[in-house]
C-alpha cells in the first residue's frame, strides 16, 4: 500500500516537472520570435534611403516607406538621408581679376539623387561631402579670378548670377564623376579680406572718402561763385535799368519844368531878368567875395539897393 503511494506522488510530480518545461519552451520560443522579428523586421521612414547588404554588397535600396524584411544572418541595413542637407563650405582663399587677395566662405545645400552610386563612388556621406567642397572651391575660385574685388563685392545682382553659375558647374562635375549627389544651391554667404590687407585697405578707404569730400567742397565752391557772380550780374542789370528809367523821369520833370518856368516868366521879363540875377548871386557871392564893378553897374547898382 506504501508503495503505491509513492508512485502516485512521483507521477504528481513528474506531471507538474513536465507542465513547467512545456511552459519554458514556449516562452523561449516566444521569446526566439520575437529577436527575429526585431532583428530581421526593419521599418523604412519618409525622408530615409535603407541600404540592403548581403555579405558586404548592395542588393536592393529601399525608398518608400512602410514595414520591410531582411534575411537573417545574412544580410545588413543601413540608412541614408533623403532630404536636403546643408553643408558649410570651409573659408578659402582666393586672388581676384585685379590680383587681390580675398576670404571667400560659401555654403551648400544638397541631396542623395542615387545612393548606389554615391556608395559605389564616394563610400560615405564624409567623403562625398570632401569631394563635393573640392568641386565648390574650385569653380568658385575660376569664377571669382574673373571679376574684379569691386565687382564681387558691390554688385548683389552679379552676385546672384555667379552663385547660379557656381551651381551649375559643380552639379556637372559631381555628374561627370558619378557620385549621386547633386547641389540644389551653392551661395556665397561672407567675403572678407586677408588680415594682413586690412590696414592698407581702411587707409585707401579713408583716402577715397576724403578725396571725394574734397571734390564736393570744389563743386560748392564752384556752384557758389556761380551764384554770386550770376546774382551780381542781375544786380547790376537792375541797377542799370533803375538809374536809366531814373534818368529819363528826371529829364522828363526838368523839361516839364523849364516849361513852367518859362510860362511863369514870360508874363514879366522884368522879374525874371531880376531873378536870374538874384540867382547868380548865391553862387557867385560868400563872405570871402570881393567885387570891383563900376558905380553906374546894373549889378552894383543892385548891390547898393538902387533898383532904378
Amino acid at each position: 500500500m506504501a508503495n503505491k503511494v509513492v508512485n502516485i506522488n512521483e507521477l504528481k510530480n513528474n506531471f507538474s516537472w513536465r507542465k513547467y518545461v512545456k511552459v519554458g519552451i514556449f516562452f523561449i520560443v516566444l521569446l526566439a520570435l520575437l529577436l527575429f522579428l526585431f532583428t530581421n523586421v526593419y521599418i523604412v521612414k519618409e525622408g530615409e534611403f535603407k541600404v540592403v547588404r548581403q555579405f558586404g554588397e548592395i542588393v536592393r535600396i529601399d525608398k518608400s516607406p512602410g514595414l520591410k524584411v531582411k534575411v537573417p544572418f545574412v544580410q545588413s541595413i543601413t540608412t541614408l538621408p533623403k532630404y536636403q542637407m546643408g553643408y558649410d563650405v570651409s573659408e578659402a582663399e582666393i586672388n581676384t581679376k585685379d590680383k587681390k587677395r580675398m576670404i571667400i566662405d560659401n555654403y551648400a545645400i544638397w541631396r542623395i539623387d542615387d545612393p548606389i552610386k554615391m556608395i559605389t563612388n564616394a563610400r560615405s556621406l564624409e567623403s562625398a561631402e570632401t569631394r563635393m567642397e573640392e568641386f565648390i572651391y574650385s569653380v568658385v575660385r575660376t569664377e571669382l579670378g574673373q571679376l574684379d574685388y569691386d565687382q564681387i563685392i558691390n554688385e548683389k545682382s552679379s552676385r546672384g548670377s555667379i552663385n547660379d553659375r557656381i551651381t551649375q558647374k559643380v552639379n556637372e562635375l559631381l555628374t561627370n564623376d558619378n557620385y549621386g549627389i547633386s547641389v540644389t544651391d551653392v551661395r556665397i554667404k561672407r567675403t572678407d579680406l586677408p588680415a594682413e590687407n586690412e590696414e592698407s585697405v581702411y587707409k585707401r578707404m579713408i583716402s577715397e572718402r576724403e578725396s571725394k569730400a574734397q571734390e564736393y567742397l570744389s563743386k560748392g565752391d564752384a556752384s557758389k561763385n556761380e551764384i554770386t557772380a550770376e546774382t551780381d550780374r542781375k544786380v547790376k542789370e537792375l541797377l542799370a535799368k533803375t538809374e536809366a528809367k531814373a534818368e529819363i523821369i528826371r529829364a522828363e520833370g526838368e523839361g516839364e519844368a523849364a516849361k513852367i518856368y518859362n510860362a511863369s516868366f514870360s508874363k514879366d521879363t522884368e522879374f525874371y531878368s531880376l531873378y536870374r540875377t538874384l540867382e547868380s548871386y548865391t553862387k557867385t557871392v560868400n563872405d570871402k567875395t570881393v567885387i570891383v564893378l563900376p558905380s553906374d553897374s546894373p549889378y552894383a547898382k543892385l548891390l547898393s539897393g538902387n533898383t532904378k
